[in-house]
């Protein structure tokens, strides 16, 4: 049945596929560290300290990435994430002895690298497989494989938090090790080997878009999940644990709950935005939502800090926060890859996601050290301000009619 398929939906089977078994590991790997080692009695601030790497090499990822992408192909570059994952969790699957906190630092470096090669080659690989003309399919498969991404993450957190508790650390990451080494084994046997390459070679030089539009939503991207990672990442969960005083399982199941739900959303983000309708979204949808989601932030801020119900704020106003940030998310991904130049989609799309990788280094950092000066509300508050940034960003974004690219759409 899979040989019948056309050869375009085949790829895309596979690419999202390894996207796929990728995303759970990851998601499951960032539970391990941050649960591991609080339980060890590490800070909130050292506990970040350990993805400072992780996500500053995002950054760079994505930068080179893209160039990388155009010039080796997508098939490569995604391959190469998958092999430095492995790595990446052999290196954690030592003796404990071992897991000092440059040694974990240096394993979240390879697997930053390796996280971000495999994001930017899937997302990009799906602008090579859509036709210019359908943009109606693109938003729709975008949102597909950005919303499973999600959903898979967040299960992802749920494993992690299981294993922890059923087989411990070294296990944990030996057995994601092994998983993760045969969809390699499957990805270098089946996938296409000049996806995404570019005809013309860009040159080391192009790496920094030229485009203003898609420099405009970069900025907005960077404020956007810099105000979700700085909240998220480690302050979350270290205050469920340590405030509501919820074991592991809870924390990773509430957290799994969360991005599932996330994901859920974003799958169905063309919809909410009235594709069904005909309408295509462009700078002025994405205006909107942002605006509603620095609203829904500023709400549960407040709540957090008058001591009202904290359980309840929490878990229903986060749930809530998770809805409308897919949306936002999931109009982004969208964006970006319909803004995109089809040749050397990679370029555009590492320089989109390098900006992303900054926003995630800065709400990092800061989500150790906000929530360990000043507690859960404080990160809330520091996630407003940068709604707020991405808000004011997005009024330059362009609108439909102002786009040739996508004028002509129904």
């Amino acid at each position: 049945m899979f040989s019948s398929l056309s050869k375009s939906v085949r790829q895309y089977m596979l690419v999202t596929f390894n996207y796929w078994n990728f995303t759970i590991t990851d998601g499951a790997l960032r539970m391990l560290v941050v649960l591991y080692f609080h339980d060890l009695g590490y800070s909130t601030l050292a506990i970040a300290s350990l993805f400072l790497f992780y996500e500053f090499f995002g950054v760079v990822t994505n930068l080179i990435g893209g160039w990388l992408g155009a010039h080796l192909g997508l098939n490569r570059t995604m391959n190469i994430g998958l092999a430095m994952q492995v790595f990446a969790l052999l290196m954690l699957a030592v003796p404990s002895i071992w897991l000092t906190i440059p040694w974990v630092m240096a394993a979240q470096a390879v697997s930053g690298i390796a996280k971000d090669l495999n994001k930017m080659s899937a997302k990009s690989a799906i602008k090579t497989l859509v036709a210019d003309d359908q943009q109606g399919a693109l938003y729709k498969w975008i949102a597909i494989l950005t919303g499973s991404k999600n959903a898979l993450k967040g299960a992802g957190f749920f494993i992690g938090g299981l294993l922890l508790s059923v087989v411990g650390f070294k296990v944990a990451v030996l057995m994601m090790a092994a998983v993760l080494a045969v969809v390699l084994i499957g990805s270098l046997l089946w996938l296409e080997g000049d996806l995404g390459k570019a005809k013309n070679k860009p040159k080391f030089k192009h790496l920094f878009s030229k485009s203003r539009s898609i420099n405009i939503l970069s900025a907005a991207r960077m404020f956007l999940f810099g105000a979700r990672d700085v909240w998220f990442v480690v302050a979350l969960p270290v205050y469920l644990g340590s405030v509501f005083a919820w074991d592991h399982l809870w924390v990773g199941g509430f957290l799994a709950l969360w991005v599932i739900a996330y994901g859920v959303v974003q799958g169905f983000a063309p919809k909410i935005t009235g594709k069904a309708q005909g309408k295509i979204p462009d700078g002025s949808a994405a205006l909107i939502w942002a605006g509603l989601l620095t609203l829904v932030t500023g709400l549960i801020a407040f709540g957090v800090q008058m001591e009202w119900q904290p359980q309840l704020v929490i878990v229903i106003g986060l749930l809530i926060f998770g809805a409308v940030f897919a949306v936002n998310s999931s109009l982004h991904s969208y964006l970006i890859v319909s803004y995109a130049k089809g040749d050397g989609v990679s370029l555009d799309v590492g320089f989109y996601y390098m900006a992303n990788a900054m926003g995630r280094l800065i709400g990092t950092i800061l989500s150790g050290l906000v929530f360990q000066m000043a507690g859960l509300a404080a990160c809330l508050w520091v996630s407003f301000t940068f709604l707020l940034l991405t808000t004011l960003i997005s009024l330059y974004l362009p609108k439909q009619r102002e786009e040739s690219g996508l004028s002509q759409l129904g």
